[in-house]
């Protein structure tokens, strides 16, 4: 039988990884407004918060899964609120469609027939920021509380992973960033289809 001090830990977890994607999400935000001189950074990024987004996707995925399996524990703790209910499956699946477009466009590069991937990443990302705004916004009253609440140490541990799994996969990736470079260097024309803004 799930214990209450479960549902706080797995709770705390998905805040002590919010708060540290807001961070980077900030970051991969401020390549996204200079794209050109910024590709290999946005890249990097994008690799690097691959493994925290999986984690977080995984603890309110858990939740969502001991909730609905009438786990009392959970039952106890209650819903979301509707509205955030609501809104999950589309941050879910924006959240994915943003970083599996992402992957789709690195790995092999520009190429002919890029222009629908290259769409499907812009779309994917406008619904995905106007939807998680949203999600973070309902949320974070909540973070400090969250993050500095009891097992720290276990949960820097687990977040510090991901950081290192997401460092070694976004070194390992970065160098597929170049022949993107070189099809933004050419000219204006591909530079204004790469920003997400045009």
């Amino acid at each position: 039988m799930e214990r209450e001090d479960g549902v706080a830990r797995n709770e705390r977890l998905t805040g002590t990884t919010a708060l540290l994607l807001i961070l980077l999400l900030a970051v991969e935000g401020v390549t996204i407004l200079f794209i050109r001189p910024l590709l290999s950074m946005h890249v990097f990024v994008g690799m690097l918060l691959i493994p925290r987004v999986a984690l977080k996707l995984g603890t309110t995925g858990y939740r969502m899964v001991r909730y609905y399996g009438r786990s009392p524990a959970y039952m106890r703790r209650g819903p979301p609120p509707l509205f955030l209910r609501a809104l999950a499956p589309i941050v879910v699946a924006a959240t994915v469609g943003v970083f599996a477009s992402g992957v789709a466009l690195l790995v092999p590069g520009p190429r002919r027939g890029h222009g629908l991937v290259l769409g499907a990443h812009k779309a994917s990302f406008i619904v995905w920021f106007g939807a998680t705004a949203l999600h973070v916004l309902a949320h974070l009253r909540r973070l400090p509380r969250l993050v500095l609440g009891p097992g720290i140490r276990t949960r820097v541990a687990l977040v510090g992973g991901t950081f290192v799994i997401g460092a070694a996969l976004a070194g390992g990736t970065l160098s597929l960033a170049g022949p993107w470079h070189h099809w933004v260097d050419r000219d204006d024309a591909a530079a204004a289809h790469f920003s997400v803004f045009r």
